[in-house]
């Protein structure tokens, strides 16, 4: 493969704008009737909808593993890691696991669930900012693998939770000042974001000096992460020169050999027909011929690359499922409502992603129209994807099918106006499972104990 897996269906029907096949960005396993019944994994999504409700996420099992196997294959002898904040549950962890992945994750409740999933432990890092107490000593129980520090003031609490008799390996999150990624908000290889330590004015320096003096804390590497959505190679091969670069100066001032680096993430993912990926072979070659080459110009011996994508493993997996609730016509504008909205997809509000939705379930033979698809929530920005051709006779009942849905869909979801959060579905080999059901009413009334 040439780029982060993007497959096509087995009996596309559709064209998009440019040439593109409309389905380029589903699973591989999609198909297409002539009847405009869509099928993934095996299953149909009208029965899905049918079965389950709406609004439904919809995750390829089958996409997931293959996409984790594709990474193995492009980067042989790296670690990677999986990252659970893109999308977390029982089953994610177990899938992962088998496929021989580690896991990436940013909380004690991401940690306790992989952990008492039967995820083993040794092959979990725990990143985060802001670190709570029960952070810490979650990841000292359980026996986590790796701690990321990000602060100066993690090192003292990290090492004072450990205890003189106790040993944690520890990784150092770095700031490279390198700027990528599809948005503002997911930029962290800045120096003006809350992420990391910076290498430019000397603190990334000063606190491996200071883990240094902690006997129970081993240093075994550097990590840094770059931001989220980056589509090309070069700012991954700048981090690993000033990643090296720091590691030879480490090695000058301390004779430290630190035997891993951590690239982090944020590998880019079409989120509509004929929009760029990460390639992700071009990715593997260069980071591994550029690590080789600075190693051997700074006299050092090369570390073990450890890598953590969540978004292009589990992002194309995933299908929203929508039903219409109302078309409404204001002067040149049709909005085409549907169930759900920001409480189940927020990115579009956070970071202005625009998705391609389709009709499912019926033939489309009405020609396409401009239309905004927007949610059921008392607000303005409450829009799911904006400017989007629809057949012009979409109505009421009809199926909405939303690609990409895998990832930052559930794992950020809310309760906003008492609506719930979705349930999500699991196909392969023409069968569907429950493997997180929908939020109801009941649930959210339990957590309201006072009168």
């Amino acid at each position: 493969m040439t780029t982060v897996h993007e497959p096509t269906a087995t009996t596309p029907t559709a064209t998009a704008p440019g040439g593109t096949t409309a389905l380029s960005v589903w699973p591989a396993s999609t198909t297409e009737s002539a009847r405009g019944d869509v099928a993934v994994g095996g299953v149909p999504l009208a029965e899905v909808a049918d079965r389950f409700g709406t609004p439904v996420y919809v995750l390829d099992e089958a996409e997931v593993r293959d996409r984790c196997r594709t990474y193995r294959d492009a980067f042989p002898d790296a670690g990677i890691l999986y990252a659970a904040k893109a999308f977390l549950c029982r089953a994610m962890a177990r899938w992962v696991d088998e496929e021989g992945l580690g896991l990436d994750v940013c909380s004690a409740g991401e940690l306790e669930l992989a952990v008492t999933t039967g995820f083993p432990p040794e092959r979990i890092v725990l990143h985060g900012n802001a670190k709570s107490p029960r952070d810490l000593d979650t990841a000292l129980r359980l026996g986590v693998g790796r701690v990321v520090i990000d602060s100066p003031a993690e090192i003292a609490r990290l090492a004072a939770a450990v205890g003189p008799d106790g040993h944690q390996k520890v990784m150092v999150r770095v700031v490279p000042g390198i700027a990528a990624g599809g948005h503002d908000k997911i930029r962290t290889g800045t120096d003006d974001q809350k992420f990391g330590l910076s290498i430019a004015d000397g603190y990334a320096q000063h606190a491996i000096t200071r883990i240094l003096d902690q006997p129970q804390l081993d240093l075994t590497g550097l990590h840094c992460h770059l931001g989220s959505q980056i589509t090309s190679v070069k700012p991954y091969l700048v981090a690993v020169r000033r990643l090296v670069g720091l590691m030879a100066r480490l090695h000058e001032q301390h004779g430290l050999v630190l035997p891993e680096l951590d690239l982090g993430g944020g590998h880019g993912i079409a989120y509509r027909p004929g929009e760029p990926a990460l390639d992700l072979t071009a990715l593997a070659r260069k980071v591994r011929a550029e690590l080789a080459d600075a190693c051997a110009t700074a006299g050092l011996p090369v570390p073990r690359l450890l890598i953590e994508p969540g978004r292009a493993v589990v992002g194309p997996a995933g299908i929203a499922l929508y039903r219409v609730l109302a078309v409404k016509h204001t002067g040149e504008h049709v909005f085409v409502a549907v169930d759900g909205g920001m409480s189940d997809n927020p990115r579009p509000a956070l970071y202005g992603v625009r998705y391609a939705p389709r009709l499912i379930g019926r033939p489309g033979t009405a020609a396409p129209a401009r239309v905004t698809v927007v949610g059921r929530h008392c607000e303005a920005g409450d829009v799911l994807a904006a400017d989007v051709e629809l057949p012009a006779d979409v109505r009421p009942g009809d199926l909405l099918a939303v690609p990409v849905a895998g990832a930052y869909h559930l794992s950020m979801a809310s309760a906003y106006n008492l609506v719930g959060r979705p349930p999500l579905v699991a196909v392969r080999d023409g069968l569907a499972r429950l493997l997180v059901r929908r939020e109801s009413l009941a649930d959210l009334r339990s957590r309201d104990v006072g009168l």
